[in-house]
């Protein structure tokens, strides 16, 4: 049964853009399903992360709108940070999915019980993941990966059921 996804931003929550205007302001595109999924996951108990390497207010933002509280933002180790959250949420590492879709993620994806990768990722983390999207980052791949961990948690769900009665 997973108990937290922890996602990635550029490339994973969104489509790898950033867009930056002639005063510095910073612009993200965020897909509004993935949004969603990722509230629907969170009513089904499970806790959801972000870990970015790169700072963002538009990330804080947006995870801000979801409920998501356990932010790291501008993460240089994120593998630490993960292995941190782990232990104070007390969770197993077969209990936490990852999802990325760059190098810097691999470390992530291969320690955590299971690892997803985005259509658009690098080959190198397709190569290591457990389940690879049909969607890309920033257009549905997260909330492909949130319906994929309710499927999973209720088919643990039912064989615990099965095993008890």
């Amino acid at each position: 049964m997973i108990k937290l996804l922890v996602l990635d931003v550029d490339g994973t929550l969104t489509d790898g853009g950033v867009y930056i205007d002639g005063s510095g302001s910073e612009f993200k595109r965020f897909d509004i399903q993935d949004g969603m999924g990722i509230v629907l996951l969170q009513k089904s108990s499970v806790h959801v992360a972000i870990v970015s390497g790169r700072y963002s207010k538009a990330t804080q933002l947006r995870a801000k709108e979801l409920g998501i509280s356990l932010l790291y933002n501008g993460v240089l180790h994120k593998l630490r940070v993960l292995q941190e959250l782990a232990e104070e949420l007390d969770v197993s590492r077969e209990e936490i999915a990852f999802a990325g879709d760059d190098i810097n993620d691999i470390d992530c994806m291969e320690w955590a019980g299971l690892g997803f990768a985005v259509a658009n990722a690098r080959p190198a983390v397709k190569k290591i993941a457990d389940h690879v999207t049909s969607s890309q980052g920033g257009h549905g791949a997260v909330r492909e990966i949130c319906e994929k961990i309710i499927y999973i948690n209720s088919l643990s769900f039912q064989e615990n059921i099965n095993e008890n009665v």
